[in-house]
């Protein structure tokens, strides 16, 4: 399959009802690391979180998460892009591209200027994030994931600089920011 072309997916906000089917999505794509109680906590918190789902025949086979954040000093709206997934059988089927540019067109709604990612560049990089963000995570990450930290401005004129991220308590937990 053409990723982004031919596999039928419907892009909507999930509810309630979808979470049994993102605890076993995660539970799938990511079986060394358990997601799982981070994605219970977002899908509880709904406000300041945008949480899509990647349908096909009425099965959940992705998910991306948007948080609503701050930087200090000065309070510059941004949004944390985590936690993305695909289904095993769906990866490398463009879903998890779809989903992020569906997020990333929401993110005028909550008038975000910047939107960071943990991740992996060369992935990220095709939606215009860079490497090596100056605002610092609100912990010290490990040296190798230096050029996982990046941002995309999504207004350059007012995104920031330099500060420090400010997440909501589900973000707090440090050793979602370390090995």
């Amino acid at each position: 399959m053409t990723p982004d072309t031919d596999i039928d997916i419907e892009i909507r906000v999930a509810t309630a009802a979808d979470l049994p089917a993102l605890e076993a999505l995660y539970r799938a794509s990511f079986p060394e690391e358990d997601l799982v109680p981070l994605v219970r906590r977002l899908q509880q918190e709904r406000d300041g979180v945008l949480s899509l789902v990647a349908v096909h025949r009425d099965e959940v086979v992705g998910n991306v998460i948007f948080t609503k954040c701050s930087v200090v000093p000065g309070g510059a709206a941004v949004a944390l892009l985590a936690p993305l997934c695909a289904a095993p059988t769906f990866q490398k089927q463009g879903v998890g591209s779809r989903l992020v540019r569906a997020g990333l067109d929401r993110m005028a709604d909550w008038q975000a200027v910047q939107v960071l990612v943990l991740g992996d560049p060369g992935y990220y990089g095709r939606f215009g994030f860079v490497p090596g963000c100056a605002i610092a995570p609100p912990y010290a990450l490990p040296e190798e994931w230096a050029s996982a930290w990046q941002s995309l401005d999504l207004k350059a004129e007012k995104a920031p600089r330099t500060g420090r991220l400010q997440v909501p308590p589900s973000w707090q937990d440090k050793a979602l920011w370390s090995e």
